[in-house]
Parts: C-alpha cells; sequence; structure tokens
C-alpha cells in the first residue's frame, strides 16, 4: 500500500476534532474544525508529528510555540496534530516543560481518519508522518512538506514558505521577506 499525499490545490478536508487548549483543570479540551482559521479569513499552518512522549517531536513542538508570534503576525492559526488522543497530548503537556505553554492546540486524530485522508499514515505503525500543510483562507492546500519518522523539520523554512506564498508574487531561491520579488523585478524592467 503506498501513501498519496493530499498535494497543492487540494480542498483541506472537513474535520471535526478534539483538542488540547490548556492544562488548566476543566479547560483542556474543545472541539476544533478546518474553518478555525478560513472564518476569519485566516491562513492555517497544520504540522503532525508521530507520537508523544518521544524525542524528536518536543524539539519541534517548542520551536512552532517559540515561532507562534510569527505565525500570529502573518494572519495564521497554527495547529498541531498526532493519532494520539487528547488524554495522551494533555498529560504529556502536563509532563514536558517545554510544552506545558503552548499557544496552539494540540489536536487529537485518535481515529485516525484526518491522517489517512491526508495520505500520511505511516502503513506499519498506523502513526502520521512529520507532515506539514499550509492552507490558504479558501481552504486550499498551498504547500505540503512531508518528513521521514526520525528528522525534525525546520519550522523557519515553514514561516520563509508561508511569506512567499503570501506576497502571491514569484519568489526566487532561498527568498525571505523584504526581499524583492520576481514579480517585482519583472515589472521594473
Amino acid at each position: 500500500m503506498s501513501n498519496k499525499v493530499l498535494s497543492i490545490g487540494s480542498q483541506f478536508p472537513a474535520f471535526t476534532k478534539k483538542a488540547v487548549v490548556s492544562i488548566e483543570k476543566g479547560k483542556e479540551f474543545t472541539e476544533i474544525t478546518e474553518k478555525i482559521g478560513s472564518a476569519d479569513g485566516k491562513w492555517t499552518v497544520i504540522f503532525w508529528w508521530p507520537k508523544d512522549f518521544t524525542f524528536v517531536c518536543p524539539t519541534e513542538i517548542a520551536e512552532f510555540n517559540k515561532k507562534h508570534s510569527e505565525f500570529t503576525d502573518r494572519d495564521t492559526v497554527l495547529i498541531g496534530a498526532s493519532t494520539d488522543s487528547e488524554f495522551v497530548h494533555a498529560a504529556w503537556r502536563r509532563d514536558h516543560a517545554d510544552l506545558r505553554d503552548l499557544k496552539f492546540p494540540m489536536l487529537a486524530d485518535t481515529s485516525k481518519s484526518l491522517a489517512e485522508e491526508l495520505g500520511i499514515l505511516d502503513d506499519n505503525e498506523k502513526i502520521a508522518y512529520r507532515a506539514t500543510f499550509i492552507i490558504d483562507p479558501q481552504g486550499i492546500v498551498r504547500w505540503v512538506s512531508v518528513y521521514d519518522l526520525s528528522v525534525g523539520r525546520s519550522v523557519q523554512e515553514v514561516i520563509r514558505v508561508l511569506d512567499a506564498l503570501q506576497t502571491d508574487e514569484l519568489c526566487p531561491c532561498n527568498w525571505s521577506k523584504g526581499e524583492e520579488t520576481l514579480t517585482t523585478a519583472l515589472s521594473l524592467n
């Protein structure tokens, strides 16, 4: 069986899932849908990790949290996700110092239905790959990145690509926010 990862130009699937949003007793859980960002005209970045209580995953989650304001400054909703349950997410947040004060929800895809629909479910272990989706305000996937289970991703690269997509212009290799786009350079000629 081979995965067919949901790709660029596709509508991000509809979902309603439980998520952990706090470690405060009685306020830990909420339900979120795919409309969490698009309802307000915002972009969405949803990133997946394989398993809670592992080694590489918290380094990525902590880095996304450190950069959270960079996503909100770009009118972007950030969501973290795995196939673990909301109860496992809550326990991990309480247990791991770097995860206690997360500023974004930890989505629980315990049925694995969303990960499967996205094509990011590992065939053997039935856990999600390290996948990142950038979704525009219309719910269209604009960027996908999928890593092997053992390799952490670059959060800065996710931000760079988000910046480039939000220009709606042609951006050259290694382009960074604030630099001239090709669209601007071509219009000057």
